[in-house]
């Protein structure tokens, strides 16, 4: 009986004020097939340091917070108070 623990990026998802949204797939296998599996999700904001993302995360990432995407997601956070 051989376990292997795989962690795999399996969804990244876009949102319209430029917050990035990944999920993290992590399963546990016993010998090639899947016993148990649990998810994980963060978000990446415009102005965030995304350079440990997952590569394809970061190319998300890097098209889509310009400099206008992270002064509009600037500007409604502070209109938030928060």
């Amino acid at each position: 009986m051989a376990l292997e623990k795989i962690e795999i990026v399996d969804r990244i998802e876009a949102l319209e004020s430029g917050i990035v949204q990944v999920r993290t797939k992590t399963a546990i296998m016993e010998d090639g097939k899947q016993i148990s599996s649990k998810f994980h999700r963060h978000v990446v904001a415009p102005g965030d340091d995304y350079s440990g993302e997952d590569t394809r995360a970061q190319g998300i990432c890097a098209a889509l917070h310009t400099a206008e995407v992270i002064a509009a997601y600037k500007a409604a956070i502070a209109a938030q108070g928060v």
